[in-house]
């Protein structure tokens, strides 16, 4: 059965291509292969300004360059978000990205019966992809992934995405040739199964 695949690539170097578009590539290979329709967010290629207040996030329109992105996160079935760790954490320009999308009325609706507000989201599942330069296991164990469980519960999972799943990727200086085709085996495979 095919499915809508949104890819949002938060890798925020546009200057050249990095191991995070090159996964990003294999998936959306396999994922095509496999029958899904797929579409592509480059978010540092976008031009949109960061919030600055509450007032704006909850009041303010979404910038017209983000309404394109806005629809693409609609129509998804799945989403696959990929980025770098920098400083323990996604990258800001993709952070700024989920901020203007995100906002109430569209990822969610706030609630006088529900705290938690109305999840607007809900039908989506997503993967998470992160690379990172320390070894994924010392990321999981001694960092506890405290920004990948951010970004999955207090983000994602806020708005109603679920399932969510993770593929997390350390060492990512220090791979060869050979690790990095495997790696896009792995992200083919994923992408023809719409995971």
């Amino acid at each position: 059965m095919s499915k809508r695949i949104l890819l949002i690539q938060g890798h925020p170097d546009v200057a050249a291509p990095h191991l995070n578009h090159a996964l990003a590539d294999a998936y959306a290979n396999g994922a095509k292969a496999a029958g899904h329709e797929v579409r592509i967010v480059n978010v540092s290629a976008l031009d949109f300004p960061m919030l600055r207040s509450q007032q704006d996030w909850e009041h303010g329109e979404v910038p017209p360059t983000l309404k394109d992105a806005q629809d693409d996160i609609l129509w998804a079935e799945h989403l696959v978000v990929f980025f770098p760790l920098w400083l323990g954490g996604m990258p800001a320009v993709l952070r700024a990205f989920l901020e203007q999308v995100l906002r109430p009325g569209f990822a969610f609706n706030y609630s006088k019966s529900n705290p938690m507000g109305v999840k607007g989201l809900k039908g989506r599942s997503a993967r998470v992809v992160v690379t990172m330069g320390m070894p994924s296991l010392f990321y999981k164990w001694f960092f506890r992934a405290h920004s990948l469980k951010a970004l999955k519960r207090n983000i994602l999972g806020f708005v109603g995405i679920a399932p969510i799943r993770q593929t997390v990727i350390g060492m990512s200086a220090n791979l060869k040739p050979a690790d990095v085709e495997k790696l896009e085996s792995m992200m083919q495979k994923l992408g023809r199964a719409g995971q």
